[in-house]
């Protein structure tokens, strides 16, 4: 049984690190807020000019003024600060933010990644992206494994306009955990109920399995 997304999220949350500056993308990543380990102090940064946040309101507490760089509303934590967009992407390039969580259409085996566009479809902008996989320390993509037509979306070369270069260096979709090395993809962590042979049979980038795997706790 493949993770939801999320328990992807849950799964990233565990990468999170007491004193890390976090910032959280669009879609899945969002949804690491709401997992943060106990006794894991975080800052979670977003683009639109928060340091601060919170998890997702509680329904019916939604406040309109608070939103994320996606548009959902959100909440604040005691200490928050808000500021203008131009300090916010300059804590970004100025490599504040140790870690990025990213959503992706493609990434490949040498952690080039493509979030941002697909020719001839509309696109609202690149958003904070581009700065974040430029700057930040550490990048993790949440993504789904494969893409509706059942297509590997973890490839040898990615096919969509780049966002960023060499810059990932873990991968948590819905069928595992991927690290990103110089020999391409190293499963380290299987979903429950997914096998090696289907992990195998969905990724088209290079991929070796670590002698260590196991399967995801959640």
């Amino acid at each position: 049984m493949a993770l939801n997304k999320e328990q992807i999220a849950q799964r990233i949350a565990r990468e999170l690190e007491d004193g890390f500056y976090v910032n959280l993308g669009i879609g899945i990543p969002t949804l690491v807020a709401n997992y943060i380990p106990e006794g894991v102090d975080v800052v979670l940064q977003s683009e639109n000019g928060l340091l601060g946040m919170g998890p997702f309101p509680i329904e019916g507490e939604e406040d309109a003024d608070l939103i994320n760089a996606g548009k959902q509303t959100i909440t604040t934590i005691p200490g928050s600060v808000f500021f203008d967009s131009a300090m916010s992407f300059g804590m970004i390039r100025a490599g504040k933010v140790d870690l990025t969580v990213l959503g992706a259409m493609e990434v490949a085996d040498n952690g080039d990644i493509a979030n941002w566009k697909i020719p001839n479809k509309m696109v609202k902008g690149m958003g904070g992206a581009m700065d974040l996989v430029a700057a930040a320390k550490n990048i993790i993509v949440a993504m789904q494994h494969t893409n509706k037509k059942g297509e590997s979306k973890l490839l040898p070369k990615c096919t969509l306009p780049l966002t960023g270069i060499g810059c990932v260096k873990k991968v948590v979709s819905d069928l595992g955990v991927f690290d990103v090395t110089p020999d391409g993809f190293v499963c380290i962590e299987y979903a429950p109920g997914v096998t090696i042979e289907e992990i195998k049979a969905k990724t088209a980038g290079r991929l070796t399995i670590s002698p260590d795997v196991k399967e995801i706790e959640l």
